[in-house]
């Protein structure tokens, strides 16, 4: 359930290292309330997108369009847009107003409310619930009605309970599906928490 002592505060958002903060926010707790049901999710995949020389960002170099407006708001907000009509893909926004920084969170480990995670992904095998960007959004609820969400409070906010991941224990690589962004696609801006400490943070 909701707990203001455990969200993450406003200034954890306001970071002017996208790559840096991306790596921080492996561990914690994205945590949604839809319809009365609390669902929840360790943070194990995440990918950095900056607003300043990168082609792969949607708002690089000041691109404002309707959707990415949010992007160019405060810190603390999220970005949900729809990826191939179907996939409801979930974005922090970070850094400074007017920087459009963003965090993808691309893959989390189910925690709280399992039953109803497993439910709405309606599938029988319930390995890898989540590992992937629009699974999790599935698992938890969360569609693109929740954008520009305040990340402080429910209806979806992100909690700190206190995992902690050792930088050994992050390996990084390469973005997904940035093939267009050239040289940027290079990258190493994609995070995931290994294998091995994954299968101890499983419920």
């Amino acid at each position: 359930m909701f707990s203001e002592e455990d969200v993450l505060p406003v200034e954890f958002y306001d970071n002017p290292d996208v790559v840096d903060i991306a790596q921080k926010l492996l561990g914690k707790v994205l945590c949604s309330m839809i319809d009365g049901v609390f669902t929840a999710g360790i943070i194990s995949e995440t990918e950095a997108y900056c607003g300043r020389n990168d082609k792969a960002c949607h708002a690089n170099n000041g691109k404002r369009t309707d959707r990415t407006e949010v992007m160019f708001g405060k810190p603390g907000h999220a970005y949900i847009y729809l990826c191939y009509g179907i996939h409801h893909l979930f974005n922090v926004v970070t850094n400074r107003t007017g920087f459009a920084d963003a965090v993808l969170i691309r893959s989390i480990l189910p925690v709280d409310g399992l039953d109803q995670i497993i439910e709405r992904r309606t599938v029988k095998n319930h390995v890898n619930l989540a590992n992937g960007p629009g699974k999790l959004t599935q698992a938890l609820g969360i569609t693109t009605d929740l954008n520009k969400t305040y990340l402080i409070n429910p209806p979806v906010w992100i909690e700190n309970r206190g995992v902690e991941i050792p930088s050994t224990e992050i390996a990084p690589s390469k973005r997904i599906g940035v093939e267009y962004a050239g040289d940027h696609a290079e990258r190493l801006w994609r995070f995931e928490i290994s294998k091995s400490l994954s299968k101890k943070l499983k419920v």
